[in-house]
């Protein structure tokens, strides 16, 4: 079968599309034919820095296809389901063994491509919110890159539940678009501060719950955006900078900091969990909830999909054909 592999970490350019072993299905997985594959952010992260599974490495933790065949202990799947799946590595490619418990049924009336972008996402977007932010009607909400796939699926998340949802994006038309969604105010973190703009729109209160995927000096100086016991949830670092947080200025205010890591969530509370993206895929695919797709890149221009995401000019998700 083709792949984009790599044998080294690095930038894009280390991708290369070649012919490598067919996967093999071991006793509880299921084997698919991959029909859309979602780049996550971890995928970047992946390829940059985290050690290879194997040489060459597909990297790749989340796709959706077709099961052509099923593990000798799996007995809720079948050949000719239509599924999307989480899986360690192995997206980037033709066909994957992926854990049977680590795939959901895709609706039938759901895109494949749009499927596929969103267990990690929505599934981290409603933890971050609700279990580990704990946002309830009426209260408010500062996401942090809100035209990124988690920070989309965040605010409508919010919007839905009743709280006002505030948002940052790097430029106006990316704000304008926000609104659509369920954005009450948005910040340009680019022209303004978010941590005035805040204070500025809650009458100096601030927000009941930010949700981090910056991490760093976002990270440290978010706690100043934060009402009285306000919460803030960090779930990325895409930021890169090195500034760390000191608890001590979560003191006076009573308020708190959170971790969440998907992974983690669904190895733990895996009933829980999947249950939890099995509804949200009935939402997105009753139009409940709506997915973004910002554009797609065959397969073998994986290097230039990775680029494309890297440069940070994409409004919700890339998507990968094979």
């Amino acid at each position: 079968m083709k792949a984009a592999v790599y044998y080294e970490n690095g930038p894009p350019d280390v991708f290369r599309y070649e012919t490598v072993d067919e996967p093999v299905c071991g006793p509880d997985d299921v084997l698919m034919e991959i029909q859309a594959i979602s780049v996550e952010g971890g995928d970047l992260i992946n390829r940059e820095i985290r050690p290879l599974a194997r040489v060459p490495h597909i990297v790749g933790y989340q796709c959706a296809g077709i099961v052509k065949a099923v593990g000798k202990n799996v007995h809720d799947r079948q050949p000719g389901d239509r599924v999307v799946a989480v899986l360690s590595w192995g997206s980037h490619a033709q066909r994957v063994a992926a854990p049977a418990v680590d795939t959901w049924l895709i609706p039938e009336a759901l895109d494949m491509a749009v499927a596929a972008a969103v267990p990690v996402a929505w599934g981290t977007a409603h933890e971050c919110l609700f279990d580990a932010g704990n946002l309830k009607r009426g209260q408010s909400v500062l996401i942090h890159a809100g035209a990124g796939a988690l920070g989309l699926a965040a605010i409508q998340l919010a919007h839905r539940a009743g709280a006002t949802v505030y948002a940052t994006a790097s430029d106006d038309t990316r704000l304008a678009r926000l609104r659509t969604y369920g954005m009450t105010a948005g910040i340009n973190y680019v022209k303004s501060d978010f941590v005035a703009e805040v204070a500025s729109l809650t009458g100096g209160r601030g927000v009941d719950l930010i949700v981090d995927s910056i991490a760093g000096s976002t990270l440290v100086r978010g706690v100043q955006a934060l009402a009285y016991k306000g919460r803030i949830v960090t779930v990325g670092v895409s930021g890169r900078d090195q500034d760390k947080l000191d608890p001590v200025s979560l003191w006076r205010g009573n308020q708190s900091v959170h971790g969440v890591f998907f992974p983690s969530l669904l190895d733990e509370e895996h009933a829980r969990v999947h249950a939890s993206v099995q509804s949200l895929l009935e939402r997105v695919a009753t139009g409940e909830l709506k997915v973004v797709i910002d554009k797609t890149f065959p397969l073998r221009e994986a290097q230039a999909a990775h680029a494309y995401v890297m440069s940070r000019q994409a409004f919700g998700r890339v998507i990968l054909l094979p």
